[in-house]
């Protein structure tokens, strides 16, 4: 069986563009397989497809046509039918389930994945963190992205942190930016300590 892990986040937060950097990490260590969530087109799978050095029949694309909070966690049949296809077909190591963007309230069934991350960026605000939004305090990892932008959006990492530390209890979280490429470290420790 696969670890599945599902990507979450609003629209713009990074989510894609974390598979692409987790995937060119991971891709020669161990077997992948992706599946990707848009509402109306398969634009993330289309992106993987074209950026990645991995076989194309490794990413799918599922359209939900509505909601993106129901494909992950209410009616997950599309998503199933999905992993299930890439398990059957290469018994991958670890497959990434990407949410459609959304916003905070999203979370993932776990008949689904088995652990999830939630993605948010430092350019949506520096109260993203106490409006307590369900992907934020109960996934298994949150991420705070693009930490480079805090400068031009005004952020001040050190209170942010204060508050994802305040919000989160004792659940684990990491800050990354892709101009610290060192900092992807963290979640691939992650990913590797549940493997």
């Amino acid at each position: 069986m696969s670890l599945k892990i599902g990507i979450a986040g609003p629209v713009g937060s990074g989510k894609t563009s974390l598979i692409e950097s987790l995937t060119n990490t991971l891709k020669d260590k161990y077997s992948l397989g992706i599946v990707t969530n848009d509402i109306y087109t398969t634009e993330d799978a289309n992106y993987l497809k074209k950026s990645l050095d991995l076989p194309e029949d490794r990413i799918i694309g599922v359209e939900t046509g509505g909601c993106p909070h129901t494909a992950i966690r209410d009616d997950i049949s599309m998503n199933q039918k999905a992993v299930v296809e890439l398990e059957e077909k290469f018994n991958p190591d670890i497959i990434f389930v990407e949410s459609g963007g959304d916003n905070l309230s999203a979370t993932f069934s776990y008949e689904l994945i088995d652990y999830y991350a939630y993605v948010i960026d430092v350019a949506q605000g520096a109260d993203i963190p106490r409006k307590k939004g369900a992907g934020l305090l109960f996934s298994d990892l949150l991420i705070v992205n693009k930490t480079d932008l805090a400068p031009y959006v005004e952020i001040d990492l050190v209170d942010m942190e204060k508050d994802v530390k305040e919000n989160r209890k004792n659940k684990p979280y990491v800050f990354l930016s892709k101009k610290e490429p060192e900092s992807l470290n963290q979640v691939i420790n992650w990913i590797e300590a549940l493997l």
